[in-house]
């Protein structure tokens, strides 16, 4: 994975998180499409973390396209960091792996979107970059397909996503900014 593709495939990340193996990659067959995306987060990882589980009850994207007009809550619930493997996230993905306070790992539900778009995967990892600050990336995999209508998708997804999901990171990025720094002790 040498050398960092352009947009749409790679949005704000660097060659090292591009050349990084992420688990959606391990669950992608070799060959499908990789895109990247990221965003600096003026918050240290134990805020970002929150947000993300937050995806259990909603996109954090454009909520009149994916939410049906419903706003992303936004306010933290607490019981959401409280993860467990096969926990529908977003409606339409599922919850494959996760290292609390690191990364979550999504796979697409069968059916709905799946059939559109393919099997695919994200990966969402928060690291720690300068003091009191993070690096998002989300990572996602999805296998090529090869009909007439998937080639379509094929080149109309990592346009629509990159558009959806930089809307999302920038939407964490702020609420994770706002976020008081929980207590210790």
């Amino acid at each position: 994975m040498a050398g960092l593709p352009g947009v749409p495939m790679a949005w704000g990340v660097t060659e090292a998180e591009w050349g990084r193996r992420y688990r959606c990659d391990d669950a992608a067959k070799p060959g499908g499409l990789r895109m990247a995306r990221g965003v600096d987060v003026e918050a240290p990882p134990e805020r970002v973390w929150p947000w993300l589980c937050q995806l259990r009850v909603a996109p954090y994207s454009y909520d009149w396209v994916d939410n049906w007009g419903r706003r992303s809550p936004r306010t933290l619930t607490p019981a959401l960091t409280d993860l467990r493997l096969g926990q529908d996230f977003m409606t339409i993905f599922r919850l494959e792996d996760f290292v609390a306070s690191e990364q979550l790992t999504l796979s697409m539900k069968p059916g709905g979107p799946q059939r559109v778009f393919g099997a695919g995967w994200v990966t969402y990892a928060v690291t720690p970059a300068d003091v009191g600050t993070s690096r998002l990336v989300a990572m996602l995999a999805f296998e090529r397909r090869r009909s007439p209508l998937g080639r379509a998708s094929n080149a109309l997804l990592p346009w629509g996503d990159l558009l959806m999901m930089r809307h999302q990171l920038h939407t964490f990025a702020r609420l994770a900014e706002r976020t008081p720094t929980p207590a210790v002790g």
